[in-house]
């Protein structure tokens, strides 16, 4: 059985987005039962040069949605201005961005099998189709960023294991 643009790119966001929202809500959970501010972990960093676990949270989407968008207009680029979220504020990003890929047709997904698009940032472009869009760039990157998020929450004391982050499984019926 081949797999099909959908399965390997909104199904992987939303099995990994259902993780996050969960160790979003840990993490939220943690920081309550402890009399600590949620919010204190926003700007928060894994190190200096990194940029902080509200970005990490925001780019989740972006490497998902967003990329789905990207594909559809031929063109994905980095995120625009992000606004400034509380740690709720970025729960809601996460669970609209699920609703949202929820919401799309596999077939319609599917359709955009072999479709140029182009990773660029100001004149620099980056040519691809979208299977190999979603299998070298975007999935990496949403990998990337929702694992440097959980590993904030988990520095912080958060009491999260690895499956938590890998969110419900796709097993076989």
């Amino acid at each position: 059985m081949a797999t099909s643009l959908y399965d390997f790119s909104v199904a992987s966001y939303l099995q990994t987005l259902g993780g996050v929202a969960g160790f979003l809500e840990r993490g939220f959970d943690h920081f309550k039962d402890t009399a600590l501010d949620p919010n204190d972990i926003v700007e928060t960093r894994l190190h200096d040069d990194m940029l902080p676990f509200r970005f990490q949270v925001w780019s989740v989407a972006h490497h998902s949605l967003g990329a789905i968008e990207g594909i559809k207009k031929g063109v994905f680029s980095p995120p625009r201005a992000m606004p400034e979220l509380d740690y709720r504020g970025l729960q809601k990003v996460v669970a609209d961005t699920r609703e949202a890929l929820k919401a799309l047709d596999p077939a319609e997904i599917n359709a955009l099998e072999g479709k140029d698009v182009a990773f660029q940032f100001g004149d620099f472009k980056m040519p691809f189709v979208a299977e190999t869009f979603v299998m070298s760039f975007s999935l990496p990157n949403f990998y990337f960023h929702a694992t440097t998020a959980y590993d904030i929450l988990r520095t912080n004391g958060v009491p999260l294991g690895k499956r938590d982050f890998m969110g419900p499984l796709r097993m076989k019926a």
